[in-house]
């Protein structure tokens, strides 16, 4: 799944392939849970968390890869050495096997992103 049309994110986790279901489900209450403030929406058919109605965070099951999003330029240069080692692109995290995903890693992510406004890339 590349793009979805579903309204919500139940219905977007009820779309994606039962293999990435819990790891997704997993990211969305992290993200639910670090994220006060933030409203979840779907946003260019993936789950996306806004403050202020700009998306700071999304994820998505793409076709070869999950991707986990990071609009937030500061937080990434914060947090360089720690991705330095992920596959990592202009925006997103990709985690090419779901048991691959460093759960501590993405709390931690959310958690600076919580903290304070800044810049979207």
């Amino acid at each position: 799944m590349v793009q979805s049309s579903a309204e919500d994110v139940d219905g977007y986790l009820a779309e994606v392939a039962e293999g990435r279901r819990g790891v997704l489900t997993r990211l969305r209450q992290l993200c639910r849970s670090e994220l006060n403030g933030f409203d979840e929406v779907m946003a260019y058919g993936m789950p996306a968390y806004e403050r202020d109605g700009v998306a700071e965070i999304a994820f998505a099951s793409q076709k070869q890869y999950i991707s986990f999003y990071l609009m937030r330029s500061d937080v990434r240069e914060a947090f360089s050495g720690r991705l330095a080692a992920q596959d990592l692109g202009k925006g997103c995290l990709r985690f090419r096997k779901p048991e691959s995903i460093d759960f501590e890693l993405v709390r931690d992510l959310l958690r600076a992103t919580a903290a304070a406004p800044g810049t979207i890339c």
